[in-house]
């Protein structure tokens, strides 16, 4: 079947026999056409099913009134309320969003960056991927001058905005609300310290063990990409340990899940013979037995200060980019899993 020539506003133009010119005044809603001829070309466009070409507008007026949303993954809670906030915000000042995730993939980002920047796109909210160490796509970004702004996971070289828990103090939450719980082994399920937040996570736990006089052992602290398989992996090692440890803090809510599920299937009693805290505070923390202690990280606030920190830049006629770093308070949502009975 041959492809259907897209309409043009020539066409519109020719139906009418005014100037193609005239009709994307009319379509534009400029003062300087008459409502009647407004009216008309509405029509006719409708009739003819014409779509608007964005982005060759976006290269005429160099404003596009899209914003790229870059996260690891859309199936998190974390992310996806994250995006609807971002989504709420600017849509109310009528931007609409393009979200594409990297599935944690660099290769995957990079084409991410590629597709938005052609796209034309006004600016870019970022949550990096687990893979990422190589800032050089990142830097594309903002060499286009466009503003960049990052949440979650940023990399301090970058000298953008940044939005984001304090995942170092969260740490000392989660070991002091352990330490009161008379939990004296405590074990850490990280992701990989490569990237920054889990780096900080495992960098608190460390601190927190040491602020309470508790063994550091390398058996007890371990990387992973914090996946539900990992997580039951990991709680695996964990139980085969000679000397095994009586509190777990896991840095996501799946790997979380992962080693719930070990220690319910072992017959393990959660939390009186080991606690378990994970972060996040995804949906079925809640609703998993026992109810899961973990961390919201406030997506709310996180997605609504992201976009009103990209509204701020529209207002400036040149953009220069800015290191300005938001840190929220983290709070630790105490459930069954870590709450001993005295």
């Amino acid at each position: 079947m041959a492809k259907k020539n897209k309409t043009t506003i020539k066409d519109i133009a020719n139906v009418l026999n005014i100037s193609a010119a005239a009709v994307s005044k009319a379509l534009h809603n400029d003062d300087r056409i008459s409502e009647k001829t407004k009216i008309a070309v509405r029509q006719v466009a409708k009739n003819l099913n014409y779509q608007p070409n964005h982005l060759a507008s976006a290269l005429r007026s160099g404003k596009s009134n899209l914003v790229g949303v870059i996260v690891p993954k859309t199936n998190s809670n974390f992310f996806s309320a994250t995006i609807h906030n971002i989504e709420e915000v600017l849509n109310d000042k009528g931007y609409n969003i393009i979200i594409t995730q990297s599935n944690e993939s660099f290769e995957k980002e990079c084409k991410n960056i590629d597709a938005l920047l052609y796209t034309q796109v006004d600016g870019i909210i970022a949550s990096m991927a687990n893979e990422t160490v190589d800032l050089a796509f990142y830097e594309k970004i903002k060499d286009a001058g466009i503003p960049l702004i990052t949440f979650d996971r940023g990399e301090n070289d970058l000298n953008v905005d940044y939005i984001g828990i304090d995942d170092y103090n969260s740490s000392h939450v989660i070991v002091d609300h352990l330490v009161t719980q008379g939990c004296k082994r405590i074990a850490h399920i990280g992701g990989f310290k490569r990237t920054r937040i889990y780096n900080n996570r495992m960098r608190g736990y460390i601190d927190a063990l040491k602020k309470h006089n508790l063994p550091i052992e390398e058996e007890l602290l371990t990387e992973s990409n914090l996946t539900i398989v990992e997580g039951r992996a990991k709680m695996l090692k964990l139980l085969a340990l000679e000397n095994r440890p009586d509190a777990v803090y896991v840095a996501g809510d799946y790997a979380a899940l992962g080693a719930l599920q070990v220690l319910n299937e072992k017959g393990i009693n959660i939390p009186n013979e080991i606690a378990l805290v994970g972060f996040g505070d995804e949906p079925f923390a809640k609703m998993v037995t026992p109810t899961m202690t973990s961390v919201n990280q406030h997506s709310y606030k996180i997605g609504k200060i992201a976009a009103e920190t990209f509204l701020n830049y529209t207002n400036k006629k040149k953009i220069k980019q800015s290191l300005n770093k938001i840190i929220i308070e983290a709070e630790l949502i105490i459930r069954e899993s870590s709450l001993k009975k005295k």
